[in-house]
């Protein structure tokens, strides 16, 4: 949950890029508030090495950004959200932070309505407004897996290997086609630069 203060006080300990999706109401501003907790410094109850009790100082993490999810209201990949998003970010935590570089897309949940085939609209939509020069969108996310959709959880003899048991999925020969057309985009947006 991106409101939670122990998930963000544990990012803040995190070598690694962390990313706060918004709100299920669509909302950015837990996220952007996730991206400014968690690049504090923070000190916690937890467990050292050896398993004993102690208390966890982090350095805080610089490298935390806001990841657009879409919402209960619908989608929110389009560029005025990017825009909003991004301003937001810099508006609270400066246009310094890694933050305030843009924004990471997920292309399932809201913004694809769950549909996990809709996932491929939405990556080419991304990369064509990366071709032209948009900025504000510095990664996407994508629900993939060896085999498209999904199934449900039974015991291991009865699953169909390569097909997940949680969200549907994109299949991997699909999702090995969309990073090829965002490497396009993107080295067709750098020749333009």
């Amino acid at each position: 949950n991106t409101e939670s203060q122990i998930h963000r006080q544990l990012a803040s300990g995190l070598s690694m890029p962390v990313g706060f999706k918004n709100a299920t109401d669509g909302s950015v501003t837990a996220a952007v508030n996730g991206c400014l907790a968690a690049s504090q410094h923070h000190t916690f109850f937890g467990i050292d090495h050896l398993g004993r009790a102690c208390a966890v100082q982090t350095l805080g993490n610089p490298d935390c950004h806001v990841v657009l999810r879409g919402s209960s209201k619908g989608p929110n990949y389009d560029a005025s959200s990017v825009a909003a998003a991004v301003a937001s970010v810099r508006l609270r935590l400066g246009a310094n932070c890694v933050a305030s570089n843009g924004v990471v897309i997920d292309c399932s949940h809201g913004n694809s309505g769950k549909d996990e085939n809709r996932q491929i609209q939405v990556v080419q939509d991304i990369a064509d407004r990366f071709a032209h020069g948009e900025k504000g969108i510095k990664g996407v996310m994508m629900e993939s897996f060896l085999q498209g959709g999904n199934q449900d959880p039974a015991p291991l003899s009865e699953l169909e290997y390569g097909k997940s048991i949680t969200d549907r999925c994109i299949s991997w020969k699909d999702t090995e086609r969309l990073l090829n057309t965002l490497a396009q985009s993107v080295s067709s947006r750098r020749l333009k630069s």
